[in-house]
């Protein structure tokens, strides 16, 4: 059984982002999720907000990279920014129909228009918003899953398996300030796994408490590590699809914070491209700690996989702001460290996880 629109809705607008009358709010996703675009415009109406729905079609995204001309790859519709500019939040949903719609599609043609998107990046993030995903047959087959079993799994990821939803994520939320109570002390931390040992500074960085508000489902703490400390080498072990484009095994070398060399069994050159995009994308942003275990396994999505309860993630590029991070970029790619077979994290050479199980 897959998610209640009806109650994914009312957790999006009241848990999530706490809509209020009078509120534009941009909802944003394919026609794929249909169910739950027309309950979030039935939501967003009773709490006499005004929603503003974006369904595309299938495909859409293909149109674009195949029939972009240079105006478009280095600039935007005005009306776009004009909308980040004017709402009040966005909800954005992730109902893909085809996961490998854009394989084919350059790096080096995807970073061109992302550099000349970032105003309306920009203005995206500073209003309130959310991204969720509705299960469709594509999400099941990138998780190896048969259709219905990946909406149940999307169902208790979402906690929406509970009886009360909201009261469920206020419980995590009290079980990660505790840890981010204690990383607030922390000034340096260490990664251990097989291939892999990192260190880097976090010392007066703000941890975020990441509870469903914007990533729904989430399950993370998070900060941004000192632009110029990562030192080492890191083994991901859990695949991404950036653009869906099929990257495995990726390796990566720090030294004072920069990458000097980049590994991948598949999708090397993409991964080379994408770290080649600007001065800060070879440079760390973020580096979160999976708390969610409820979700147990990888499928495919970096919104459910980077949340694991056991895992690491560390994204190249972009910083948030709200972490004190400074590092810019037009990337931001998180990439998945798993330590549930060997791997360590300590905090200033205290073990605060070993095996994906934290240790207090």
């Amino acid at each position: 059984m897959g998610p209640d629109p009806a109650r994914f809705a009312a957790l999006l607008c009241d848990y999530c982002l706490e809509v209020q009358a009078g509120e534009q709010v941009s909802v944003r996703s394919t026609t794929l999720a249909a169910p739950l675009l027309l309950a979030l415009e039935e939501a967003l109406l009773a709490r006499e907000a005004w929603p503003l729905v974006r369904a595309a079609l299938p495909g859409a995204d293909e149109v674009f990279w195949r029939a972009a001309r240079d105006v478009h790859l280095d600039g935007f519709a005005p009306a776009e920014l004009a909308e980040a500019e004017g709402t009040d939040a966005s909800i954005r949903i992730q109902a893909p129909d085809n996961t490998r719609a854009l394989a084919a599609v350059a790096a080096e043609r995807m970073a061109r228009a992302a550099r000349a998107r970032a105003p309306i990046r920009e203005a995206s993030l500073r209003r309130r918003w959310c991204v969720s995903l509705w299960p469709t047959a594509a999400g099941a087959q990138q998780a190896a899953m048969g259709t219905a079993a990946f909406a149940d799994f999307v169902r208790r990821a979402l906690f929406l398996d509970r009886d009360d939803a909201p009261a469920a994520w206020r419980e995590l939320r009290d079980f990660q300030a505790r840890l981010v109570e204690r990383l607030a002390r922390a000034r340096e931390l260490r990664i251990e796994a097989e291939g892999t040992a990192l260190k880097l500074s976090v010392e007066g960085r703000t941890w975020i408490n990441s509870d469903g508000r914007r990533n729904m489902p989430s399950g993370e703490v998070f900060t941004a590590p000192h632009e110029a400390s990562a030192e080492g080498r890191i083994r991901y072990t859990i695949p991404s699809s950036p653009g869906g484009v099929d990257v495995e095994r990726i390796e990566l070398e720090f030294r004072e914070g920069r990458v000097v060399a980049a590994r991948a069994e598949r999708g090397a050159e993409y991964l080379k491209a994408t770290l080649a995009t600007d001065d800060g994308a070879s440079r760390l942003g973020e580096i979160g700690i999976g708390t969610n275990f409820g979700i147990d396994r990888a499928v495919g999505a970096i919104l459910f996989d980077e949340k694991i309860g056991g895992t690491v993630h560390l994204a190249v590029g972009r910083s948030y702001p709200e972490t004190g991070g400074i590092n810019e970029s037009a990337v931001h790619w998180d990439m998945i460290c798993d330590l549930r077979r060997g791997g360590r994290l300590l905090a200033d050479g205290e073990v605060i996880q070993r095996d994906g199980r934290f240790t207090a």
